[in-house]
């Protein structure tokens, strides 16, 4: 049973109207996943080697002591970019398939998520370690490590019952920040009350079976839960709701331009994808920590300043901006039919993301607190991001063929959406240009210099933009009617 439904989901992949754009971005993800997995190992070597030589303490001890923040970390990160146990479910409920079969199929899918396995290659280098120079009996270590791997298996069933369900997640994230943040300033350390349960599951030979009791039992919960949501008329059908409706009358400034910039502000509102890319946008704010802070070594250099500023102020021009105009995908062969023009309609695009950076700006003020010359590098990456970037990002997504089901349970960055080779190759020039302008003007004469030719490139996107925009434009009309083509095919 189950090699029948490989074999759709194979024909499924190969068949798409996003074959093509699929493999690259296969291709592509590889290599993300490969650098990650070389990142993790490299984290559990060095882990052990600094808690060890450099701390002077006991390795295990002090990874066990930070490992509940781990895993609500990896919920909540699960939450925001796990793909959903989706295998185009409809067309099987008409086959000879039992609901049991298609289910457990589907559950069976995320337990090869990449999400489950790259815990491993941060545990299994910081367990050889221990074996081998910290003479840690072989047995423990290895109920250690089940004990944790079924911890990662609760976590992603846990996601799965927890979908669509916002507020809880969003107060589990709140929860552990706030606590976070008290054990950060000194006042209360969670850890203590947590720590002997993640360093019991290495000194007790028993304690190890309470995470795969646990995993058992939300696989059960999730499954029982599937199978009762799965009919056509119930779980499945697209659920209506009630709706205000706004005017957004101060948009009417804006002349024939309103019209777009209030449905895609109301799109925001309505649609739980919409606003998950609105949240990863906010989360951008807080990257450039990593290089202003000196958190991290190797982010020291003078050119990841203007990095981190182009992504501080980029985060909704990046996360949203770059599905246009797959948001309108669901309904974007009528409004082709319509008298608009593609003009109009770009603008609207425009606005939207140059409004929203203007605002992201704003919100960054906060890095004064590290001194004006890192605020200044946020400015900069703005203007750049508003001058040249926003243009960058409605050019690549002409060649956006993928649509958006704006009611389904994907996440924001859970499958292949916007993705092809010449999206790639257009996306490259908005973090690689600032840095080399930036480059440019830093070594040749002062890092000032360096600021100035990134916020002239950013002007020089605002003098020409009735050019820029012409040349969109026409790109728009030639794809046109292979775009249209593409919104109504099915994955």
């Amino acid at each position: 049973m189950f090699k029948h439904f490989i074999s759709l989901q194979w024909k499924s992949f190969w068949r798409s109207a996003s074959a093509s754009s699929g493999v690259w971005m296969k291709i592509f993800m590889g290599f993300w996943a490969l650098y990650f997995i070389g990142m993790m190992a490299l984290g559990g070597w060095g882990a052990y080697k600094y808690i060890n030589k450099e701390l002077c303490l006991d390795p295990l001890t002090v990874v066990s002591r930070f490992l509940i923040y781990w895993w609500a970390f990896d919920l909540v990160f699960r939450y925001a970019l796990q793909k959903m146990p989706v295998i185009n479910i409809t067309p099987l409920l008409i086959l000879p398939f039992t609901k049991n079969k298609i289910v457990s199929f589907a559950l069976g899918k995320t337990m090869l998520s990449f999400f489950n396995i790259i815990h491993a290659f941060f545990f299994v280098p910081f367990s050889i370690l221990l074996i081998t120079e910290g003479n840690a009996p072989v047995l423990n270590v290895l109920l250690w490590n089940v004990g944790l791997i079924a911890l990662v298996y609760a976590n992603n069933f846990l996601n799965i019952l927890l979908n669509n369900k916002n507020t809880l997640i969003y107060a589990v994230g709140g929860v552990m920040a706030v606590l976070g943040g008290l054990h950060y300033f000194e006042y209360f350390d969670v850890t203590q009350y947590t720590a002997p349960f993640f360093q019991g599951l290495y000194e007790s030979q028993f304690l190890f079976l309470v995470p795969i009791i646990v995993a058992i039992g939300l696989y059960i919960i999730a499954f029982k839960s599937f199978v009762a949501d799965l009919y056509l008329d119930a779980g499945l059908a697209t659920k209506s709701e009630t709706v205000k409706t706004e005017n957004l009358e101060w948009l009417d400034r804006f002349g024939k331009t309103a019209v777009f910039l209030k449905n895609d502000i109301k799109l925001i509102k309505r649609n739980k994808r919409a606003r998950t890319t609105v949240l990863v946008s906010v989360l951008f704010l807080f990257y450039g920590l990593l290089f202003f802070t000196g958190a991290v070594e190797a982010y020291e250099g003078p050119v990841w300043k203007i990095f981190a500023g182009i992504f501080v102020s980029g985060g909704f021009l990046m996360s949203f901006g770059q599905f246009v105009p797959s948001w309108d995908s669901s309904y974007y062969p009528l409004m082709m039919s319509q008298n608009i023009k593609y003009r109009e309609y770009l603008s609207s695009k425009w606005w939207l993301m140059v409004m929203a950076t203007f605002i992201s700006a704003i919100l960054a003020s906060g890095y004064l607190y590290f001194g004006w010359e890192a605020y200044l590098a946020v400015v900069v990456g703005a203007i750049f991001n508003m001058g040249v970037n926003s243009h960058v990002v409605l050019w690549a997504g002409a060649y956006v063929k993928t649509p958006i089901d704006l009611t389904s349970n994907k996440k924001a960055f859970g499958d292949k959406q916007a993705f092809n080779l010449k999206t790639l190759m257009l996306s490259l020039p908005k973090l690689a240009l600032p840095m080399i302008l930036y480059a440019i003007g830093h070594y040749a004469y002062s890092p000032y210099a360096g600021y100035l030719l990134v916020a002239l490139a950013g002007i020089a996107g605002f003098a020409f933009r009735n050019m820029v925009f012409d040349k969109i434009e026409r790109i728009y009309r030639t794809e046109k009617y292979k775009t249209i083509w593409a919104y109504k095919q099915k994955k």
